[in-house]
């Protein structure tokens, strides 16, 4: 994390962001802190004062749901229950997590093992009706490497099916993220490429289901199936694309959050001041080098 969470709150204030996507722990270990930090309530009260939201949280990038090793499944269902239930801790609306990787297993029983993870998550927490506060579980598509599950709408889309035949449809929202979306072959540089994403995600998911947009650019070659951001407008699919996305009217639900590099030396403000320059269709904010 780096900076304490209230200084997150506060830098994300001062260079004019609107919401934030955190880690509640150690993005990288298994280990989860047995108590919420001390400062999750000071920090939850200036999200307030500021402000700031909806907040996610995006879960530890070990966690892998769809894969067929029962003691990796059962550590990553754990950590998710864990980061689902003390989301409302930290102000948190969306938990933000990978689809993941069937490693071999097939799409299907990888598809059928996700859901499986899901129900074990969210079994016996309080349903958004009984709590108002609690927290979305938002699945993110991917670039299509590595076995990973959820590069297509399509993909998504039987996740969802098979989830709502669990009944656990109401609690699970889709991320897209931009920079997977190019590497996975959709030519979203394109407006009208966009727009037919769009249509096909509503036709097969609703877009009312969509929570969160990861608004990245990318280095990485269409249909690599690689996943490199780069900062708006630097990458290969460009300020037409982005900034239609951003500007979408069908959009104006969808949380948009930033996950470009060296945001440490002055490049979140950089990005911020883009998502300006993009809707406004200005000269882009050059960077700090």
């Amino acid at each position: 994390m780096g900076m304490g969470l209230v200084r997150v709150a506060e830098r994300a204030h001062a260079i004019g962001a609107t919401t934030i996507q955190i880690f509640s722990d150690n993005p990288t270990a298994w280990r989860r802190r047995a108590e919420t930090p001390p400062e999750a309530e000071a920090f939850r009260r200036r999200l307030i004062e500021l402000s700031l939201g909806p907040v996610a949280i995006h879960a530890a990038y070990l966690v892998n749901l769809a894969g067929p090793d029962d003691e990796l499944f059962a550590k990553s269902v754990e950590m998710m229950r864990h980061e689902v239930e003390h989301a409302p801790e930290f102000g948190a609306r969306f938990v933000n997590v990978h689809v993941g990787s069937h490693r071999g297993s097939g799409l299907e029983t990888g598809v059928r093992r996700v859901v499986d993870g899901l129900a074990q998550v969210t079994e016996g927490l309080p349903s958004l009706r009984e709590d108002p506060q609690a927290a979305f579980v938002v699945l993110e598509n991917s670039s299509g490497g590595g076995n990973s599950i959820g590069s297509t709408l399509e993909e998504l889309a039987m996740v969802l099916e098979s989830a709502e035949s669990r009944g656990l449809d109401g609690r699970i929202r889709i991320c897209l993220d931009s920079a997977h979306l190019w590497g996975a072959g959709y030519e979203i540089s394109r407006p009208e490429v966009v727009d037919e994403v769009l249509d096909e995600f509503d036709r097969l998911i609703g877009l009312e289901r969509l929570a969160m947009i990861h608004l990245n650019d990318s280095t990485s070659p269409l249909g690599s199936r690689h996943d490199r951001h780069t900062h708006l407008g630097d990458g290969e699919i460009g300020r037409e694309g982005l900034a239609h996305l951003l500007r979408h009217p069908a959009l104006a639900h969808v949380a948009y959050y930033l996950e470009t590099p060296r945001m440490e030396d002055g490049y979140d403000a950089v990005n911020v001041a883009r998502l300006g320059d993009l809707i406004e269709d200005r000269a882009l904010t050059p960077g700090p080098d």
